[in-house]
C-alpha cells in the first residue's frame, strides 16, 4: 500500500505541475500573439529597420495595422544578466497580473515590468525606479506587472515614443502585422520579405501565431518527456511492491486457500477473491496517493516553481488523466494480485493442510 501511495502521489504531483505549466504557457502564447503575422530580426539589437524601411513595410498591400517594436538590453545590476527593454507602439498585448490606475507622476515614464523582474529586483507597481536608457538615468513609474515566460531575467515595456525621445533611435527590430479581411498570409509575408532592405533580409524571421504556438508546445512536451518516463517508472515500482506483498500474503495464507479448496471452493473463485482484494488495495492506495499528490502539486505550483524560476502559473487539474491513472492502478493491482496467486493455488495449497488432518 505504501508503494502505491508513494508512486501515485509522485505521478499526480508531477502530472498536475506539468499540466498547469503547459496550460499557462498556452494561455500566455494566446495573449501575447494577438496579431496575424510577426517579424523578428535576429541579432539586430545594434541596428534594425530605419523609418524608411518601416514605411515600406506599412505600405504593403493587405495590411490593416502594423505595430513596431524596438528591443534593447539594459543592466540594472552589474552582477546579474541584462534585462530586455521592449519599446512598443500602441497598447501592450501582455497578460497583466496587476495594474494600478494611479496617474503617472510628473517627470516619469509609465512602464510595465515582467513577473521575473519583480521577483529578482523587488520592483512593485506604483513605485518609481531609475534605469539608464540612452546613457541617462530615466525615472520609470511601474504601472503594472505582466506574466512572461520568455525573458527569465526580466523585461520592461516602455512606450515607443518615449524610448525614441530618450535615445533618438527611430529603428525597430520587431513588428506585428494585422491583415485585412480576406488577405492571404503567405502572399503578404512574401511581399513583406521583398520590401525588407537587402541588408536585413537574411536576419528576418516571420512567424504566424498558430505555427509559433505549435512549435513552442512541441518543445515543451519534448522537454518534459523525461518527467513522463520518471512517472511511469514510479508506477512500475509501486506495482512491483503490490506483486511482492501479495506473493508474501498468498504464501502465508496457503492453508486458508487449501481448506477452501477442500470444502469445494473452485480455484477460479479464490482468484476472483484475490483480484478483488488487490483492486480494493489499489483503490485505497490510488485515492490516498491522489490526495497526497494534489497537496504536493499545490506546493510545487504555488511555492517551489516561483522560487526557482521567478514566475507563477495557474493551477490546472487534468481530471481525465488522473481518473485514468486511478482506474489503471486499480486494474493493475487486481491483475497483479491474481498473477501472484495463480502459482500458489495448485497442488501445494491442497497439501498445505495435511498437518491438520
Amino acid at each position: 500500500l505504501s508503494g502505491i501511495v508513494a508512486s501515485t502521489a509522485l505521478m499526480v504531483a508531477m502530472a498536475v505541475m506539468v499540466a498547469s505549466f503547459r496550460q499557462s504557457v498556452d494561455d500566455w502564447l494566446v495573449a501575447v500573439l494577438p496579431s496575424d503575422l510577426y517579424l523578428h530580426l535576429e541579432g539586430a539589437e545594434a541596428g534594425g529597420l530605419d523609418p524608411q524601411a518601416q514605411a515600406r513595410l506599412a505600405a504593403v498591400p493587405g495590411l490593416a495595422h502594423v505595430q513596431f517594436q524596438r528591443v534593447i538590453s539594459v543592466r540594472i545590476d552589474p552582477a546579474r544578466p541584462a534585462v530586455a527593454v521592449m519599446a512598443q507602439g500602441g497598447a501592450a498585448s501582455v497578460p497583466l497580473l496587476a495594474e494600478t490606475d494611479a496617474p503617472t507622476p510628473p517627470g516619469t515614464t509609465r512602464a510595465l515590468i515582467s513577473e521575473p523582474l519583480a521577483w529578482l529586483y523587488g520592483w512593485r507597481q506604483g513605485e518609481v525606479h531609475e534605469l539608464v536608457i540612452g546613457g541617462v538615468p530615466r525615472r520609470l513609474f511601474v504601472a503594472g506587472t505582466w506574466r512572461d515566460y520568455a525573458q527569465q531575467w526580466g523585461a520592461i515595456i516602455l512606450p515607443l515614443d518615449d524610448y525614441r525621445r530618450f535615445t533618438g533611435d527611430a529603428t525597430a527590430t520587431e513588428a506585428a502585422f494585422d491583415l485585412k479581411p480576406g488577405a492571404d498570409a503567405r502572399t503578404v509575408q512574401d511581399a513583406l520579405q521583398q520590401a525588407l532592405p537587402a541588408a536585413v533580409q537574411g536576419q528576418a524571421q516571420f512567424g504566424r501565431p498558430a505555427e509559433m504556438r505549435r512549435v513552442a508546445l512541441t518543445i515543451f512536451d519534448r522537454s518534459f518527456a523525461v518527467t513522463y518516463a520518471l512517472e511511469a517508472i514510479a508506477i512500475i515500482i509501486g506495482l512491483i511492491g503490490v506483486a511482492t506483498s501479495f506473493s508474501a500474503q498468498v504464501l502465508a495464507r496457503m492453508r486458508e486457500f487449501g481448506m477452501l479448496r477442500h470444502v469445494g471452493v473452485p480455484r477460479r473463485q479464490i482468484l476472483q477473491m484475490l483480484g478483488l482484494e488487490g483492486a480494493g488495495l489499489g483503490l485505497i492506495g490510488a485515492l490516498s496517493g491522489l490526495s497526497l499528490g494534489l497537496v504536493m502539486a499545490l506546493v510545487l505550483v504555488r511555492v517551489v516553481n516561483p522560487q526557482s524560476f521567478h514566475w507563477t502559473m495557474d493551477l490546472a487539474l487534468p481530471w481525465p488523466l488522473l481518473a485514468g491513472l486511478v482506474a489503471a492502478l486499480v486494474a493493475c493491482a487486481g491483475g497483479t494480485a491474481v498473477v501472484a496467486g495463480r502459482r500458489a493455488l495448485g497442488k501445494r495449497a491442497l497439501l498445505a493442510v495435511r498437518a491438520d488432518w
